[in-house]
């Protein structure tokens, strides 16, 4: 997008300057009246046209994103399917890098117990440049992501990460299912068909998503799963979901 600059002579529509005139503008408009009342109003005239284009360039680099999140692909299956969108449950692992200096500052192979990360994509669980870099991947696929300070870890950096930093994360996906947000997986939860999600019915549909992919885990990882969703979304803390909290992405079907 390019922004208009104010020279010292015309206004240039490309931001390229164009050869100054005059330190006031406007000497084409007819003239009724001569001297030094002319130059006032003209001066004045081109003084406040000035700022408004002033005023316009700094609105419209406020407006400007903070940067965009750049993908390489390094490997795709010759099957990609299913691929992720947001509200999918994903089984991931990733490094990541400082841009900077290349230094590493995360590895999810040898954080806690080294097992991949899991996560609800495009639901705020990982940071928004992640997010949005990991839409549309398939179990098997890896990609190098680069992320801006702004869709990362911002100005106040964390933990090993500086402020302001450019971070790269190399991620390999596992396993993409649909996950216990998405509003398909809420009418396959709702058992008893109430639109209401207890934590056991939560529970019951993650189990069987990991056990389909061939991936059973123990009941300790789903129940950490579904405490997560319920801390998150259950607004009058009754202990379960109504339709109207589990629905996130406010679809109209709900």
């Amino acid at each position: 997008m390019y922004l208009t600059v104010i020279t010292q002579g015309t206004i240039s529509p490309k931001g390229l300057p164009t050869r100054s005139t005059s330190s006031c503008a406007f000497k084409e408009l007819p003239r009724k009246h001569s001297g030094v009342m002319w130059k006032l109003v003209s001066c004045t005239l081109y003084l406040f046209v000035s700022l408004l284009f002033s005023l316009g360039s700094v609105l419209a680099t406020a407006d400007e994103p903070d940067g965009e999140v750049k993908i390489e692909v390094l490997f795709k299956p010759d099957e990609c399917n299913p691929r992720s969108k947001r509200g999918d449950l994903m089984n991931v692992h990733y490094d990541g890098f400082l841009a900077e200096d290349g230094s590493q500052f995360y590895c999810s192979r040898s954080d806690k117990t080294g097992h991949p990360q899991w996560f609800v994509l495009g639901v705020g669980q990982i940071i928004k440049g992640l997010d949005i870099g990991m839409d549309d991947m398939c179990a098997g696929e890896k990609r190098k992501i680069t992320v801006p300070p702004a869709l990362a870890f911002g100005v106040s950096g964390k933990g090993p990460v500086p402020p302001n930093a450019t971070v790269v994360f190399e991620v390999e996906v596992f396993s993409v299912s649909k996950g216990p947000r998405s509003m398909e997986a809420f009418g396959k939860m709702d058992l008893d068909k109430d639109r209401s999600l207890t934590k056991d019915e939560i529970k019951k549909y993650l189990k069987l998503q990991y056990e389909t992919d061939g991936k059973p885990r123990d009941d300790t990882f789903y129940e950490k799963i579904a405490n997560d969703i319920l801390r998150r979304n259950d607004q009058d803390k009754d202990g379960t979901l109504s339709a109207k909290e589990y629905n996130i992405y406010k679809h109209d079907e709900l």
